[in-house]
């Protein structure tokens, strides 16, 4: 885990609950300079929509791997062009997941040039051109399940685990002092169709409290394509430390999974006077009837 200022992971997440956002493609020339964190702010968000078709694309590219020829190929194309704008979407978090800092992945249509930079290094097989293994597959899927929340608003999350060489993602003194609050479990594999997998790992502390990042923390199947599973801890397999999980089961499959961590500050509460996007009106103080803060409904 590495905080954003420094290294590069936290990850900013930007989500549309109802349909992807458009990014505009560039000449190569016109690509700012970016390193990995400050292009994930940039970033608008991994839509449900765009997600759930996305995952088709993993047939192609487990075989073309993130190399550039792979990239240059003609089902790639294909599938790219279907539906440009979510392609493109889709590519930039599955480059920042998959793809070490420093490095990018160029696509070219003939009209436009889209270039998508990495960040975490999840995958450095698949990276460099060779066929995704199984547990590039995994990891590289919990990171695009973790970059999902329900709301489409801006929280910042620390990601810990490892990548699928067994590499552990750096930490900080100050991202574990302040990330504080555990949010959940994020698992599965979209190459071969078995889906994606949010578990809660510490959960609120009251009905009061809410979260944009409503996917792991709500509980039920808040986020689709994301299947809830209950409790992390019931599923999951923590390191050492307690701190994360190394490995979660589910539907007698065991995959490798990334654990989130949350700010106090990005928990909503039912009395402060904002009513946000995760609390509703009602007549009780409640985040999904708060009264105080969005009023009483009709």
């Amino acid at each position: 885990m590495k905080a954003v200022q420094v290294f590069g992971v936290m990850l900013l997440v930007l989500t549309g609950g109802c349909g992807p956002v458009e990014d505009t493609p560039t000449s190569p020339s016109e690509e700012p300079v970016h390193t990995a964190a400050q292009a994930m702010e940039e970033g608008n968000g991994l839509a449900f929509n765009g997600l759930a078709f996305n995952g088709l694309a993993f047939n192609g590219l487990a075989f073309n791997g993130l190399a550039f020829n792979g990239l240059s190929s003609g089902s790639f194309s294909s599938w790219f062009l279907q539906h440009p704008a979510e392609s493109n979407l889709f590519m930039k978090y599955l480059v920042h997941c998959s793809v070490p800092a420093g490095q990018s992945r160029t696509y070219s249509n003939g009209t436009a040039t889209y270039v998508w930079n990495g960040g975490l290094g999840l995958a450095p097989g698949w990276s460099s051109g060779q066929p995704a293994t199984l547990a590039e597959q995994q990891v590289v899927s919990a990171c695009l399940a973790a970059l999902v929340n329900k709301y489409g608003r801006t929280v910042r999350i620390s990601v810990l685990g490892a990548n699928a060489v067994g590499q552990r993602i750096p930490t900080t003194g100050s991202e574990v002092g302040n990330y504080t609050i555990r949010e959940g479990c994020f698992f599965g594999n979209l190459f071969n169709g078995e889906g994606l997998f949010v578990g809660n790992d510490q959960g609120l502390l009251s009905p009061a409290q809410s979260s944009l990042r409503a996917c792991a923390l709500s509980g039920g199947n808040a986020c689709p394509p994301l299947v809830h599973v209950g409790s992390c801890h019931a599923r999951c397999l923590p390191d050492g430390t307690g701190s994360s999980f190394t490995r979660c089961t589910y539907n007698g499959v065991t995959y490798q999974p990334l654990t989130t961590r949350l700010r106090y500050q990005d928990i909503n509460t039912c009395g402060d006077g904002i009513c946000q996007a995760s609390e509703s009106c009602g007549t009780s103080n409640r985040a999904d009837s708060c009264m105080r803060d969005c009023g009483t409904c009709g």
